[in-house]
């Protein structure tokens, strides 16, 4: 998956509970479209369940397979018990930019490390299949200026590739600022130069 292809994001947040073996499992799911969200996430969780023995979590605070934007904690349970197999679950989802946090309050019987791992991963896989998701479009901005003659120009081209305008100054020209699906960039460019004869070309930041 390169830079510019769009991924799916959690649409709202998401719960499952369950018992197993008097354990109560609280799972939530959430959108956090950074590192400091997702801990902020984390946080909120925590403080919500501050009598919980264990609130374990994971997230994928980024594109699904940017690695640098992982992270996991098994909160005092048994290492690679819950942190792990939370994170492989959001992983293996393909979903991106999501937060999971596991609150666990004990029953008083052990579930060995096998059924801590079963819980856990298995807590986020059936939050998994009640969250909605939507897709994230990745957009690049582009600056233009042009002739007021050329503003229609402009904004048909816009329309053509589903682009918006963000900003405009009306000086002795117009300077614009539009938003656009990274995937076209370069095409809506070479439509858009071709068009005004090479009269409309972006911006750079010298400009």
């Amino acid at each position: 998956m390169t830079a510019t292809e769009p991924y799916f994001v959690p649409a709202n947040e998401a719960c499952f509970e369950e018992e197993i073996k008097k354990s109560r499992f609280i799972t939530y799911l959430a959108h956090t479209p950074n590192v400091e969200a997702a801990k902020a996430f984390v946080q909120h969780i925590k403080s919500k369940h501050s009598d919980a023995r264990h609130n374990c979590w994971a997230f994928v605070a980024g594109r699904p397979s940017d690695s640098m934007k992982w992270g996991f904690s098994d909160d005092g349970e048994p290492s690679g018990t819950a942190g792990k197999p939370i994170l492989a679950q959001l992983t293996g989802s393909g979903i991106g930019e999501i937060t999971a946090v596991v609150t666990r309050y004990s029953g008083g019987i052990k579930l060995g490390t096998g059924g801590l791992v079963k819980a856990y991963g298995g807590g986020v896989q059936q939050a998994l299949t009640v969250l909605q998701t939507k897709e994230k479009v990745i957009t690049s901005e582009l600056r233009l200026r042009c002739e007021y003659n050329q503003v229609s120009l402009v904004e048909s081209l816009l329309a053509e590739y589903a682009g918006i305008q963000l900003h405009a100054d009306y000086g002795n020209q117009v300077q614009m600022t539009v938003e656009i699906d990274s995937r076209v960039v370069d095409e809506f460019v070479a439509k858009l130069t071709n068009r005004s004869g090479g009269r409309i070309v972006p911006l750079s930041d010298s400009n």
